[in-house]
């Protein structure tokens, strides 16, 4: 018996997408072939498999290497007859650094998994959209123990890691882990100017928007933006200087809400420059002048949209605002157990991240191959797991097959067959 019966989605997402071989290939095994039991792209699926369906660590897979279902995802020949590999084997992997060892002899070729994730975007689409907006945010992953460049954060008030993810709507292009101790936006150019490259080679004439909060308002992303011919709609945080600038503004957003009571919004806009020097040209500046109960709450932005083709208020509102969805993408990073950054280095720590990303793809690829048209086409990936990952599934192994079978009372079927077919069509 299993609980995992609707694994089979996952395992036919996968053959859509072809991702866990073309991980596999961003891994160099200098192992000798006479001595392995456990293949790279079986050690790897078995991970990538176990994190879409629940389990966190590697003390699971000591039960969870005996499952016929996990090796049938995983590939491994002669399912129910050979185990899988134990917590111990799947901890080496991870915790190779990419230097010789006598004992870890699998390396991570990051530059490879980067450009992966990118290309499952591209692959994404049947044909190169007019534009994409790239989302930009940092996160904390809390540290428990002494792992490499651990550092007391201030703003989240304990020691943690501050990774660097970058979205396109609900795909993921970029999960980077970064120490704590430095700006949020450190190393942000670079990697933008890395996935922009990939799909302009792709796509040489789409419209790319680069958007963020106030974090990565710096001058070196914005000036790069500039001279690539890259827009950006960014967070920019509020000071004295720029409260004074929209007083008027303010005085009427008050003298609406005095008048009905109601949250009151005036916009409004101006080309500003910072009196230090730190930008180098006058820029672009939405302002939105909020009065409510607690009173005033005012928010700026900064962009190099023109007014020709973005108001004011609707360049606020439904461009800038919209990169709230990006905290959910964030979320089901957790809900795949990307805080697990429990390894002693850094670079170990970037690999479970690694793992995590992929089983976000495999999940997000279910939501998007198999899901449409249906009431879970927007769940969010526990959601997923609950309703259509965890069935109790009886299996049967004989000579020539492996036989799963699923209860005829489990409520969500029909869905379960609809998406079945969709990723078969």
């Amino acid at each position: 018996m299993t609980s995992d019966g609707g694994a089979l989605l996952l395992r036919r997402t996968e053959r859509r997408l072809h991702l866990l071989p073309r991980l596999a290939a961003c891994f160099r095994d200098e192992r000798d072939s006479r001595y392995i039991s456990h293949s790279v792209p079986e050690l790897l699926a078995q991970r990538v498999y176990g994190l879409a369906l629940g389990y966190e660590d590697l003390s699971d897979h000591d039960q969870l290497r005996q499952d016929p279902l996990l090796a049938v995802l995983s590939g491994k020949p002669q399912a129910g007859e050979k185990a899988l590999a134990g917590k111990s084997t799947l901890n080496r992997l991870e915790l190779s650094t990419g230097t010789a060892d006598r004992y870890k002899k699998i390396h991570c070729r990051t530059e490879a998994v980067d450009e992966l994730l990118v290309s499952v975007f591209l692959e994404a689409h049947a044909v190169a959209p007019e534009r994409i907006v790239l989302d930009l945010d940092a996160t904390d992953l809390p540290l428990h123990g002494h792992q490499e460049g651990r550092f007391f954060h201030g703003y989240y008030d304990h020691y943690c890691y501050l990774p660097l993810y970058i979205f396109c709507g609900e795909h993921l292009l970029c999960a980077r882990l970064r120490t704590a101790d430095q700006d949020a936006a450190a190393g942000s150019r670079a990697e933008v100017e890395r996935i922009v490259q990939q799909i302009r080679q792709a796509w040489p004439e789409v419209e790319i928007i680069l958007r963020a909060d106030s974090g990565f308002c710096r001058e070196e992303l914005m000036k790069w933006c500039e001279e690539q011919g890259i827009h950006y709609v960014l967070g920019f945080a509020r000071n004295e200087r720029l409260r004074r600038l929209i007083d008027l503004p303010m005085q009427q957003a008050k003298q609406q809400h005095q008048d009905d009571g109601k949250p009151a919004r005036v916009f409004t806009e101006f080309f500003y420059e910072t009196t230090t020097g730190s930008w180098s040209r006058a820029r672009r500046v939405i302002a939105k002048a909020e009065y409510l109960d607690k009173g005033e709450n005012p928010r700026f932005v900064v962009t190099s949209l023109s007014a020709e083709t973005w108001l004011a208020q609707p360049l606020y509102e439904a461009l800038y605002c919209a990169r709230g969805e990006m905290e959910n993408r964030i979320k089901e990073q957790f809900s795949l157990f990307a805080g697990r950054v429990s390894a002693e280095t850094l670079c170990a720590n970037q690999l479970r991240l690694y793992l995590s990303a992929m089983a976000y793809l495999l999940v997000e690829g279910l939501r998007r191959l198999g899901l449409q048209g249906t009431e879970m086409a927007r769940a969010q990936a526990g959601t997923i797991r609950l309703k259509l990952l965890k069935i109790g599934a009886q299996i049967r192994i004989t000579a020539r097959k492996i036989w799963i079978s699923m209860a005829s009372s489990y409520p969500d079927q029909l869905l379960f067959q609809h998406a079945y077919r969709q990723l078969h069509s």
